[in-house]
């Protein structure tokens, strides 16, 4: 698929190096751009370095916490100082999480439970495009 049939450029941030491969692949296969970052410093570096060369994300995907660093739920207000019309999908394995229950109270415009699959990682990112 060439750059042109491309549906969009999605941002993944999770601590987790193979979750980041394996969405990054998720995201290719259903004809996205994905690159993957480790934690929130890095997804605010790699989301205004995007705007500065005039190529922003269509979406970030946030992981809810970040063990030792910054996890969505922190990132999520610097991202929206940078764009307040970014749309931020949160992930965690923690589906009963408060911050999942109610995302739109934080600042995301989604929320997708951890291990997410092709269908739900489609339908989530459709829904935003």
């Amino acid at each position: 698929m060439s750059e042109q049939e491309r549906k969009g450029k999605i941002l993944i941030m999770d601590d987790e190096d193979m979750i980041g491969e394996i969405a990054c692949q998720m995201l290719i296969h259903l004809g996205y751009d994905g690159h993957h970052v480790k934690d929130g410093e890095a997804a605010i570096e790699e989301y205004s370095r995007s705007l500065e060369d005039g190529v922003p994300y269509d979406i970030i995907v946030m992981d809810l916490s970040i063990p030792g660093g910054m996890g969505g739920k922190e990132a999520i207000g610097r991202v929206l100082e940078i764009n307040p019309d970014v749309k931020v999908l949160v992930s965690s394995g923690n589906p009963a999480d408060p911050i999942m229950m109610q995302y739109g109270d934080h600042g995301f415009k989604g929320a997708i439970n951890k291990p997410f699959d092709l269908a739900s990682l489609q339908s989530t990112l459709d829904s935003l495009i």
